[in-house]
């Protein structure tokens, strides 16, 4: 009775069931060396649906976004002022965690996928990122400040989005090409993406990527960060050799 009870509920429960996603990037660890000039970042992966059918015609597509986001980082941010004629420092504010690098890759613009409700809390888009400053703001101070953030890091290419980006195949493969910039920052990167129909998030997956130093820039970051003081005297003793050997040269001609 329990087994004939189960397989007249097995097609309503796979009919419940949501799809899953099976993401994977073409590189899981970016080197950078002295020649790093950026690198382009392949996302791809399949959509499996419930009982392994493919969408049926005439049912409506979904979407893919795909979120490319580095190490938290804290940050300062100035605001300039013209003083006399003189641009000075006036107001700052510091956040506790922003994103060192974004990049946002979507197969529609993102606002036509899901509301503003749903892009703030999974963090769609430049816009919606939530960014922690250190200290309270009147919401016009702080909002002029995450607009100036946003706008540093886009203009360094950091922070950037690619609607229309994403190519579905077949309603079951996706894939996206995403740019990484020469001055990308190291540490551990994610990778998410998100299968949304209807303005609902239907599936998640992420993935990690690593991205760090090699050669002699790795021993240089490596030296400064675990051994300060003896990068310091060293530092100063090149810089001092250098200035001495330019200056012997100089007197020469």
């Amino acid at each position: 009775m329990r087994r004939a009870l189960l397989l007249l509920l097995a097609p309503l429960l796979m009919g419940q069931a949501k799809p899953v996603l099976v993401p994977d990037v073409s590189q899981r660890d970016i080197e950078i060396a002295y020649s790093f000039t950026g690198a382009e970042l392949l996302l791809f992966g399949a959509i499996l649906y419930p009982g392994g059918r493919a969408p049926e015609q005439g049912e409506k597509p979904a979407d893919i976004v795909v979120v490319v986001k580095g190490p938290t980082q804290s940050v300062q941010v100035r605001e300039k002022e013209q003083v006399a004629g003189i641009w000075i420092n006036a107001q700052r504010m510091r956040y506790r965690s922003a994103p060192s690098f974004y990049a946002i890759a979507s197969s529609k613009p993102i606002e036509k996928i899901v509301d503003e409700r749903t892009r703030a809390i999974y963090e769609l888009g430049v816009e919606s990122l939530q960014l922690s400053p250190a200290s309270g703001a009147a919401p016009e101070v702080q909002g002029r400040f995450d607009k100036g953030l946003e706008d540093l890091r886009t203009r360094a290419g950091l922070y950037y989005q690619a609607p229309g980006a994403v190519e579905i195949a077949d309603g079951v493969l996706y894939r996206a090409r995403l740019a990484i910039p020469a001055r990308v920052p190291v540490g551990k990167f994610t990778a998410e993406t998100f299968l949304i129909r209807d303005g609902r998030v239907l599936a998640a997956a992420v993935r990690g990527i690593e991205i760090r130093k090699s050669g002699f820039e790795r021993f240089v970051a490596h030296s400064a960060e675990h051994y300060s003081i003896l990068y310091g005297i060293v530092a100063v003793a090149l810089s001092i050799l250098f200035g001495w050997g330019a200056g012997a040269v100089w007197k020469r001609f």
